[in-house]
């Protein structure tokens, strides 16, 4: 394979799409032997090009969620709606139709975060100017759009093999030692795979809503912040840095706004429940094959960012929870 050069790519979108190909190239090359014939060198006419277009970015060179998702889809025709029957993804590893799936759902469960994200801006302007009207509205915008999200969730039981996104070489006991990037470093590299922890959306709606998360969640969680689009990590920040709903509200008194804000923390609980029963799922059938004697994959075992997702999943799932206000 020629060593590619970098210099022809203009502005962003071509770039997420080159680094969404060489990402793709790239796990293709180090897992297509499994688990068991993993490689210790990415040859440097992958690396070089794969490091220059993730540093442009300001992206780590693996693939992520925003390659595997946020960069992976278009219409089939143009002139239609974003609805699945209208998406394809660009690139597929093999996995056939239930990962197209997996990776099309995961990206409606972003679309219907849009009015939400929208709803975020729309809050912290109201608190800046005391405006309870337009606040009590924002948060109400920002609940139905987190039901929406588990609605779009809910098309995932359609697949019945889910593919979680990607492997890592950190804390990875296939690749104990990172990744040799060659002709960037003669040091190998550590890398979390791709993660739904990953996306921009459950980051920005936590800040808002001040819920806390348990030490070793929020170390993970914020670790996983560095995969997202500097911009995305932007946002996210804003929000840690703006006044605190949680605050304003309890300070109001306001009853209707102290109900409003309790609807969004209960919609995002109930999505994180449902995430559950999907990865529960997925487990099941995971622990199903290791019964039949096949070999089980540190991956299916450890979930795909690194995290040990089970404990992980419930830990956050409860302490959001927690971040009701009582009456």
């Amino acid at each position: 394979m020629p060593q590619l050069s970098t210099r022809h790519l203009r502005g962003r979108e071509e770039l997420h799409l080159a680094h969404l190909v060489l990402s793709f190239i790239t796990m293709g090359y180090l897992w297509q032997e499994g688990e068991e014939g993993t490689v210790k060198v990415l040859p440097q006419n992958l690396a070089v090009p794969f490091w220059e277009v993730s540093q442009a970015l300001g992206l780590p060179p693996i693939l992520s969620h925003t390659d595997f998702v946020l960069a992976n889809w278009r219409r089939k025709n143009p002139n239609r709606p974003l609805e699945i029957e209208n998406l394809d993804t660009i690139i597929s590893l093999p996995g056939g139709d239930s990962l197209r799936g997996f990776i099309l759902v995961t990206l409606l469960v972003e679309k219907a975060a849009v009015p939400g994200i929208k709803a975020i801006i729309q809050a912290i302007r109201a608190i800046l100017r005391l405006d309870e009207e337009t606040l009590h509205k924002a948060l109400q915008e920002l609940a139905e759009a987190i039901g929406d999200m588990s609605k779009a969730l809910k098309r995932m039981h359609g697949n019945s093999s889910l593919q979680l996104e990607g492997s890592s070489w950190k804390d990875n006991p296939a690749m104990p030692d990172g990744l040799i990037y060659e002709g960037v470093s003669d040091e190998p590299m550590a890398y979390s795979g791709g993660s739904a922890a990953q996306s921009t959306i459950l980051h920005a709606f936590d800040e808002l809503l001040g819920i806390r998360h348990s030490e070793e969640s929020t170390a993970f969680l914020h670790r996983m912040r560095d995969y997202m689009p500097p911009p995305h990590r932007a946002f996210v920040e804003e929000i840690r840095c703006a006044p605190s709903l949680k605050q304003h509200v309890l300070s109001s008194g306001d009853a209707r706004l102290c109900t409003a804000f309790n609807r969004c923390v209960s919609a995002l609980a109930d999505f994180r429940s449902y995430h559950i029963t999907i990865v529960t799922k997925y487990i099941t059938v995971a622990a199903a094959k290791a019964k039949a004697g096949q070999p089980l994959s540190a991956l299916e075992a450890k979930g795909t960012g690194g995290s040990h997702i089970f404990s992980f999943l419930k830990s956050v799932r409860d302490t959001t929870r927690e971040g009701m206000i009582s009456a």
